[in-house]
C-alpha cells in the first residue's frame, strides 16, 4: 500500500529484456530511502518488487512482467525517462494523500493543459473508469495522489500546485502524454458493490 505522496524522482538507467519480461533499473542516488531485496516500490504508480538491495551507486532493479508492461506505461519507458518513486507505507506512515494500492486500473492521456495562473490538467481516462470518478474525490495519476477538481462525461480534471510540479514528473506532461491511472479503492469498492446489488435485484 502507498499514499500517493511522491518521495523522490529517479531516472531510467537500464531496460534489459529477460525471460520474465524486462529488467528495469532506476537511478535514485539522491533518495535517502535504501530499498532492500523484496521491498515494494511504486514506480509511476505501479507497485514493483526490488530484486536486489540498493548499492552504492543508488540504483534499484525491478522485473516488470508482460502483464505489467502491457497494462501500464512502463512498457513505453526509455532510458533517461524520469519516474515518480514512493516506498510502501507502514502502520505509522502519515497518510498525507489517500490509500493507493499500486495496481494501475488503466492508461489515460493528457487532453489539455492550462498553465496561466494555475495549472489545470484535463485527462481522458478509459471510459470504464469514469464511474469511479467524483468531484473532490481522489485519484492517482502516475502515482501522485490528486483531488478531482472537475469530472466530465469523458474526462477528469486536476489542479496542480507548485510543490507537486517541483517534486514530481508532472511538470513534464504535454498534451498526448500517456499516464497511469488508479481509481480510489473506496470508490471502486462501493460502485462494484452497488452494481452487484442491482444485478441481484433484477434476477
Amino acid at each position: 500500500m502507498f499514499t500517493g505522496i511522491i518521495e523522490a524522482t529517479g531516472s531510467v538507467h537500464e531496460l534489459r529484456p529477460t525471460p520474465a519480461g524486462v529488467r528495469l533499473v532506476v537511478q535514485c542516488r539522491e533518495w535517502d530511502h535504501r530499498a532492500g531485496r523484496g521491498d515494494s516500490i511504486a514506480v509511476n504508480g505501479c507497485c514493483l518488487t526490488a530484486v536486489a538491495d540498493v548499492g552504492k551507486l543508488g540504483r534499484m532493479a525491478f522485473d516488470a512482467v508482460p502483464e505489467t508492461l502491457s497494462k501500464t506505461t512502463l512498457g513505453s519507458l526509455r532510458v533517461g525517462d524520469r519516474v515518480n518513486l514512493e516506498h510502501a507505507a507502514t502502520a505509522s506512515t502519515l497518510l498525507g494523500g489517500h490509500i493507493v494500492q499500486g495496481h494501475v486500473d488503466g492508461v489515460g492521456s493528457v487532453a489539455a493543459i492550462k498553465a496561466d495562473g494555475q495549472w489545470r490538467v484535463r485527462v481522458k481516462p478509459p471510459r470504464e473508469l469514469l464511474r469511479y470518478m467524483t468531484p473532490k474525490g481522489s485519484v492517482s495519476l502516475d502515482g501522485v495522489s490528486l483531488t478531482l477538481a472537475a469530472v466530465g462525461s469523458s474526462w477528469i480534471e486536476v489542479a496542480l500546485i507548485p510543490t507537486t510540479l517541483e517534486k514530481t514528473t508532472l511538470a513534464s506532461w504535454r498534451v498526448g502524454t500517456r499516464i497511469n491511472i488508479e481509481a480510489d479503492v473506496m470508490a471502486k469498492t462501493i460502485v462494484t458493490h452497488l452494481e452487484r446489488m442491482g444485478e441481484g435485484r433484477r434476477r
